[in-house]
């Protein structure tokens, strides 16, 4: 008995060590910080400078995809702490190297047509925005009609986008 209760003390000192280190990591962690994803400047490139994007499309972009789709993603009270900043920077990284709607007009004629294309298809197949992205965004659960909105202004902005590329 006297054994277990010496083993039982131990293990505990041991857990309690842990716990400490563990928690000396996390508030070590909390110094690091990734470069922030914000621009207040709208560029150029953007692609409202190159095809018409209404006021009901530029609400939808914003709640459901300009976050990880631009130069100016608008962060949640939980993007402060680590490892949750790294992991968000990290996804828009990913996110903007697959669409960058602020840099949309320094990609070539074709890629800017197969993007829109990839817009529509995204929504089509509920692949974007990402299911991960809706739990934690209630404003980015699209309704039927929001997503008719902007696979209609996908599939209008490549036919704009064809006339002036002619």
């Amino acid at each position: 008995m006297r054994n277990y209760q010496r083993g039982n003390k131990i293990m505990k000192r041991y857990l309690k060590k842990i716990v400490v280190i563990l928690l000396l990591v996390f508030v070590a962690i909390q110094f690091i910080r990734p470069v922030r994803n914000k621009s207040d400047n709208i560029l150029p490139t953007d692609i409202s400078k190159l095809v018409n994007v209404p006021a009901d499309v530029q609400v939808i972009l914003q709640n459901a995809c300009l976050d990880c789709h631009s130069n100016n993603t608008i962060y949640p009270w939980y993007a402060h702490f680590q490892p949750v900043a790294g992991l968000l920077s990290k996804h828009i990284q990913e996110g903007k190297n697959v669409l960058n709607f602020s840099d949309f007009g320094s990609y070539s004629s074709r890629r800017q047509l197969s993007k829109l294309t990839g817009v529509a298809n995204s929504i089509k197949d509920g692949s974007m925005p990402t299911s991960s992205y809706k739990r934690m965004h209630k404003k980015a659960r699209l309704s039927d009609e929001q997503k008719k909105i902007i696979i209609n202004w996908s599939e209008s902005s490549k036919g704009s986008l064809s006339i002036k590329n002619n």
